[in-house]
């Protein structure tokens, strides 16, 4: 029996931590030849060996994705080494990292977020379309986020997941008639090194502490794991989804329910 992703070839950027390293590791499972981008190359290989069907399945490259160069890269080394571009998984991102008056933040901290998380998404989706349309379409995934309805994660964080969200709809309605969906996942909070404050160098007690108070606030009473979004991305990719673009499907435990 073949897999979900039989014949598919992904780019997955921000691929060797988190969301992206679930995906990777879905993504191959079901089938799927992938370019993983990152910045961290050590992880990155791990990831690629880790991967259930073969590190051979998944070619890394490094560089800043929000780099038209790099971006361009990404696409130009999915068809020189597995042939043809069906997937793009936009998931690079960074959190905001404080949670006190975050309208004020720095500029040079405000145009970081903004270029890793948004600009990101228009280089990689601008390299990797004009592809996706001569190979007869594809399937974009963009990770927004809760924070680009409720206020959570900070200023910057919520303008850059609410700018995906505006992107993903606009470029749906202009490339459906060519056969390119593009759709996005919006997480909630999540178990992941980013939410956790592991990046930010929170001990394990803490991030345990900070995990449970996401939690209280959670109808399902519990934070999601990273698999549960790798999930979500899995199902827009496929060919189960061939009628949905357009939509924002968030992965949340209930929480946009309240």
């Amino acid at each position: 029996m073949g897999g979900r992703l039989d014949g598919k070839v992904a780019i997955i950027t921000g691929g060797a931590s988190g969301f992206g390293q679930s995906a990777v590791w879905r993504f191959v499972e079901e089938g799927a030849k992938v370019v993983l981008a990152d910045l961290n190359e050590a992880a990155a290989k791990e990831t690629a060996e880790l991967a259930t069907g073969g590190s051979d399945n998944v070619c890394i490259v490094l560089g800043d994705v929000s780099d038209p160069a790099v971006a361009q890269q990404l696409v130009d080394t999915a068809v020189a080494e597995f042939g043809s571009l069906t997937t793009l998984v936009n998931n690079a991102g960074i959190a905001q990292g404080t949670p006190k008056d975050t309208w004020d933040i720095p500029v040079e901290r405000w145009d970081q977020i903004i270029r890793v998380n948004l600009t990101s998404v228009y280089a990689c989706t601008r390299a990797a379309v004009p592809t996706m349309i001569e190979g007869g379409g594809g399937s974009v995934v963009n990770v927004a986020s809760i924070a680009a309805t409720v206020a959570c994660g900070g200023a910057a964080y919520a303008a850059s997941k609410g700018g995906i969200l505006g992107y993903t709809h606009q470029c749906a309605f202009e490339l459906a008639a060519r056969k390119v969906r593009v759709n996005c996942v919006s997480p909630g909070f999540m178990k992941t090194p980013m939410s956790t404050g592991e990046r930010e160098g929170f001990d394990p007690e803490a991030q345990e502490a900070r995990l449970k108070g996401f939690a209280a606030n959670i109808p399902i009473r519990e934070t999601g794991r990273a698999v549960d979004i790798a999930n979500a991305m899995l199902y827009l990719a496929s060919d189960d989804s061939v009628y949905v673009t357009g939509q924002e499907i968030a992965v949340d435990g209930g929480y946009l329910c309240q």
